[in-house]
């Protein structure tokens, strides 16, 4: 490979920050996944990860339910030699992966909220008598707790190890199978403020349980938890992520079922809980004037110019992230399904369609895509 000269010159006359790396003694982990009725989430949530030390919790809300993951650290002489080999990352036959997105897409068209509650259902049982694609010897489940090395129980799917076979099996989002296709919204609410984001949440989920299904199809809504950090751009205190993965139509024109409840969390989420978003799973709207969320962003941007100042490393997208150039808002007709934007007018949803900009049920500030005629 040919490099740039004149990149290298500079590359060599920048400094550079030593990194040490620390190395602990192996260990191993008990795992045991247990699923309850999310009643009282809200209250849980803010003191389940006090209790395991590699927790986390799987939340339906159409289905009411939450799975909770007890996770922890146990001497390396404890008996087991479990592993994680998580379903949904494993290689599939990709008439599967097709066929599965099909069936989305169909159910999609037909408006069929209930549909989705059916195949979600389905789909979540089918998940929960597989434990999940954990195996207590490496081959078979035969019960909890699954106890194994931390390499093995971390590690939580086998689909880029899968051999090379023209594609009759295939990673479900691999690109060249037409197969999976999403959107991905994470974000991360201080401890302070969870109880009453998921109160919240779950006051909007009982105006419609069953909008709320196609979140399950894709593992629920994901919470992990996330401790502060010293880093200029890190968690400013105890937190917890939300992971959700939603339907993604490949027309950027076309409107999600139940679109307005996920982007009323979205909104509910980055503006009046103040969540800091993932700098790598969201949408544009997310990260407008999102420095202004960080104490040391001045700092950040100091340090940045300090070991890049000719930028060989920014992109424009990166600089209307900063706050260094423009914004990453697009206004234009349809931008709000996409997360380009926020609605403000009827044609940035799809009126043609009967979605009209509309304010929020619970959270009234937010402005979203509603279909008028599911109301």
């Amino acid at each position: 490979m040919q490099c740039d000269e004149e990149f290298l010159t500079t590359l060599i006359n920048k400094p550079f920050i030593q990194v040490t790396l620390q190395l602990q003694p192996m260990f191993k982990r008990s795992l045991t996944f247990v699923a309850r009725s999310d009643e009282d989430l809200a209250e849980q949530a803010v003191k389940f990860g006090h209790q395991h030390e590699f927790a986390d919790l799987a939340w339906y809300p159409g289905h009411r339910k939450v799975l909770y993951r007890n996770d922890d650290r146990v001497p390396v002489n404890t008996s087991g030699n479990g592993v994680y080999d998580f379903i949904g990352f494993r290689s599939t036959a990709a008439l599967a992966i097709q066929i599965n997105r099909f069936a989305e897409d169909t159910l999609e068209a037909a408006k069929s909220a209930d549909g989705k509650c059916a195949d979600s259902l389905l789909t979540t049982s089918t998940l929960a008598l597989a434990a999940y694609g954990l195996k207590n010897n490496g081959l078979l489940f035969t019960g909890y707790p699954v106890i194994g090395y931390q390499n093995k129980m971390q590690a939580s799917g086998a689909c880029a190890f899968g051999s090379e076979d023209r594609l009759l099996t295939a990673c479900p989002w691999d690109p060249r199978i037409r197969g999976s296709f999403f959107h991905q919204t994470t974000i991360s609410i201080a401890l302070d403020n969870v109880k009453e984001f998921i109160m919240d949440v779950q006051k909007l989920r009982d105006l419609k349980p069953s909008a709320f299904c196609g979140l399950e199809l894709c593992d629920g809504r994901l919470m992990r938890y996330v401790k502060a950090s010293s880093a200029y751009l890190g968690k400013q205190s105890d937190m917890l992520d939300f992971d959700i993965t939603y339907y993604r139509s490949r027309d950027p024109m076309t409107p999600r079922l139940y679109e307005d409840f996920l982007e009323e969390i979205e909104q509910m989420a980055l503006f009046k809980y103040n969540g800091l978003p993932h700098w790598g799973k969201n949408r544009n709207l997310a990260f407008e004037e999102v420095m202004k969320k960080y104490n040391n962003s001045k700092a950040f941007l100091e340090v940045k110019y300090r070991y890049d100042p000719d930028g060989l490393f920014s992109s424009e997208w990166s600089d209307q992230i900063l706050g260094l150039d423009g914004s990453v808002i697009v206004k234009k007709a349809g931008c709000a399904l996409e997360g380009l934007c926020i609605c403000s007018e009827d044609v940035h949803c799809a009126p043609d369609k009967g979605y009209y900009c509309r304010a929020g049920k619970v959270y009234k500030d937010a402005r979203v895509c509603t279909d008028v005629n599911s109301i």
